[in-house]
């Protein structure tokens, strides 16, 4: 086999190259790291560290006894609605179209003078906007608005202008999809957080910073998917672990702000240096309106707006005063608490029908619910699928995929009708015996 290198990069480029050529495929094996190290005269850690950054990059696969094999084109699950099925999909996690407010009466009001290259890049009337909306919340005299083309865009470039390749990423476990395939697609190593009822768990943070994460991703809200908030007095404690650890940029991604039932409580401490507090407005103003608003430190900010340049990455300014017209209109807010009223209400009415049969489900903040069953996640899964239903399972959120079978669901059921909603709740008794 001709790989060469004599560094860790020079060997995974090696690998790399080889593979594009065809003259390694999917399923060959690589020779295990001991006998690659010495075929190389390298250090053992030197070929170590190159197949960490081939796996990372999603070009091997790990297959412990089993050894080192090259990937092949392997299915990615992603978020939405699934395509080319005849099932009824209750693992969306979308919300319900009929609760969006529409744009239509806002659209005549956001046409201005042409905005040309060089200008800011944000709009002055959502700047000043959002600062007021974020300032309630993370009262700090340094914060920094940025708008981005949605949180996840904002994921992506706060951790590039924070991060080399192969630094660690604290990410709750399980996770939000999207988050799991920004770390792995961007060379970053995930480091697990388990979250129980209350968010984060402390032990976990504290096992995260002693692995040398540089970077925490969190979810203060509605956590994705098991709709957890983050507790005040869970809060408190981890912001007293990251005392030490100013400089560790946390991220948090508070998706469901103004559709959440709990108040915003937050891991960013008052004397933190590197934070973004990201909310976008895909879940009530629709995934459409692809917008995000960061709140920052002012030295995270000079290097986001870095990666916004206007001419290639520039958020639409109509999308931005499409977006303030709403959020700053009275009458969108009070549809906006409409659609929260409901999600919380439906979701809450599913709990208790759950709990009737048997079925164990806290009561969770967000637009799907995490119900645990008494069989494993896929067993469950494989039941429902012959009776009509698409769902996902908790082994697609796991940040480990060698980390044991999961025995949750992510279900999205506030928009089923009620003979739905009870054929689902008898099926899910039966898949869970």
């Amino acid at each position: 086999m001709d790989i060469a290198g004599t560094t860790a990069a020079e060997i995974a480029d090696s690998v790399r190259a080889l593979r594009e050529r065809g003259m390694l495929r999917p399923g060959d094996a690589l020779p295990p790291v001991r006998e690659l190290a010495g075929l190389l005269g390298v250090n053992r850690n030197t070929a170590v560290a190159a197949y960490r950054q081939l796996a990372q990059a999603g070009l091997v696969i790990s297959k412990g006894r089993g050894g080192t094999l090259i990937a092949g084109a392997a299915h990615v699950a992603q978020e939405g609605i699934a395509a080319d099925t005849v099932l009824q999909d209750i693992g969306s996690g979308n919300p319900d179209p009929q609760l969006i407010p529409d744009p239509t009466a806002a659209l005549a009001g956001i046409v201005g003078r042409p905005v040309l290259y060089g200008e800011p890049v944000i709009d002055p009337g959502l700047e000043q906007w959002a600062r007021e909306w974020m300032l309630a919340d993370l009262p700090r005299d340094d914060l920094r608005i940025t708008v981005t083309s949605g949180a996840v865009d904002a994921v992506e470039r706060l951790l590039a202008q924070a991060l080399m390749r192969d630094d660690a990423v604290a990410l709750e476990d399980p996770c939000f999809l999207a988050s799991i395939h920004t770390v792995r697609l961007g060379g970053y190593r995930a480091v697990p957080v388990p979250v129980d009822a209350e968010g984060m768990t402390v032990e976990g943070l504290k096992a995260a910073l002693d692995a040398g994460v540089r970077a925490i991703i969190s979810t203060p809200r509605a956590q994705n998917p098991t709709g957890v908030s983050l507790s005040p007095a869970r809060a408190e404690a981890l912001r007293a672990v990251l005392r030490p650890h100013p400089y560790v940029l946390i991220v948090e991604d508070d998706h469901f702000s103004m559709l959440s039932a709990h108040p915003y409580a937050s891991l960013i401490g008052p004397e933190h240096r590197r934070y973004a507090l990201l909310r976008s407005v895909s879940k009530f103003l629709g995934p459409d309106m692809c917008l995000a608003l960061a709140a920052t430190d002012p030295t995270t900010a000079e290097r986001l707006a870095m990666r916004l340049n206007p001419g290639t990455t520039w958020v639409s300014h109509l999308l931005q005063r499409l977006a303030h017209a709403q959020l700053a209109d009275a009458g969108v807010r009070a549809r906006i608490a409409e659609a929260a009223a409901h999600y919380a209400a439906r979701n809450g009415a599913f709990v208790s029908a759950l709990a009737e049969r048997g079925i164990e489900t806290a009561s969770s903040d967000g637009l799907s619910l995490w119900v645990r069953l008494a069989v494993p996640a896929r067993t469950a899964a494989e039941r429902l699928m012959r009776r009509g239903w698409l769902v996902r399972t908790g082994d697609e959120f796991r940040i480990d995929e060698a980390s044991p079978a999961s025995d949750h669901l992510r279900l999205t059921v506030h928009d089923l009708s009620a003979a739905d909603t009870a054929r689902l709740l008898d099926d899910l008794e039966a898949a869970a015996r």
